[in-house]
């Protein structure tokens, strides 16, 4: 392809995945007209979404799905996005994309690219990071990975849904970039629950002490965001800390591929399993104060 004869930018979008990240992603990408449809497994979510943003109507998903010259996907895990795309792909035109903004590994990236390639479908790796108010605000950090060329068909959507969005190279740089984001979440959050438990501990005034933090070296996200709600035993948003847990197995396996290992991944992935052993999995990642309080306060029940 010449460079006179670009592609255009990609403005007919649907977005398959529709749980707490993929449904704000969906209504900005609606705000900025560029949504054309939503598709989710459980079928009245996608339903609902779709009356809610009186999007068309069409005759089949089918229908749908070759009308679009992009599917976004935000699903769980690599076998999911996997599951995802051979169910769609035969319906997909040529020179369309498929942007998967999930957390998976990178050789599934590579390999789903790969796929696609075959049919002239184009395909980006473009995990974020922000959370999920991160993702209502339209203010998600995206980290892709992807042909260039691609890339820039669709800078105007990227900018709907992340106010920082970086070009990281060649399909599986951007979930190579997103592993490295998650070894220094799993640290962050290690060493705020356990500094919070301290305070705990020196019996010292939480939203103070937060305050105080914040405001200098020690200040972080998570500080910011976690530190007053998890003091209060609030764990019911942001960012599930079973979804931690399998997003350190994968950059674990990418460790024991380039024959090296991390503490922070190692430590993060024992104790996240033991608060999903005892039932906490679906709780955000902030409720491992729980642990860190055991072992600072030798408390019987946390």
């Amino acid at each position: 392809m010449s460079e006179s004869n670009q592609l255009p930018k990609l403005s007919k979008v649907i977005v398959y995945g529709l749980g707490a990240m993929g449904r704000p992603i969906a209504r900005n990408l609606y705000e900025h007209g560029l949504l054309l449809g939503v598709k989710n497994r459980t079928e009245g979510i996608a339903t609902g979404l779709a009356n809610e943003l009186n999007l068309e109507d069409f005759e089949s998903e089918e229908d749908m799905f070759a009308q679009a010259d992009c599917v976004l996907t935000c699903v769980s895990a690599d076998e999911d996005l996997l599951q995802i795309i051979d169910e769609i792909k035969p319906y997909l035109q040529k020179d369309s994309v498929i942007i998967d903004c999930s957390t998976v590994s990178s050789w599934t990236a590579k390999r789903i690219a790969a796929d696609l390639e075959k049919q002239d479908v184009g395909f980006m790796d473009a995990p974020v990071s922000g959370g999920v108010e991160g993702a209502k605000k339209g203010t998600l950090s995206v980290m892709v990975g992807a042909n260039l060329k691609t890339y820039k068909r669709a800078n105007d959507l990227f900018h709907s849904i992340g106010s920082q969005v970086t070009y990281m190279g060649k399909v599986g740089q951007g979930q190579a970039t997103k592993a490295v984001n998650q070894v220094l979440v799993a640290g962050v959050a290690q060493a705020v629950c356990e500094a919070l438990a301290f305070a705990e501990k020196c019996k010292l005034p939480i939203e103070k002490t937060v305050e105080v933090l914040s405001s200098g070296a020690a200040g972080n996200w998570f500080l910011d965001k976690r530190g007053i709600t998890m003091c209060k035993d609030e764990f019911d948003k942001g960012f599930k800390l079973a979804l931690l847990h399998k997003d350190l197995k994968i950059v674990q396996k990418t460790l024991l591929d380039m024959q090296s290992e991390s503490q922070i991944v190692e430590k993060g992935l024992v104790e996240y399993k033991q608060l999903m052993e005892q039932g906490y999995g679906d709780l955000d990642i902030s409720a491992l104060i729980k642990l860190k309080r055991k072992q600072l306060h030798n408390e019987e029940d946390s």
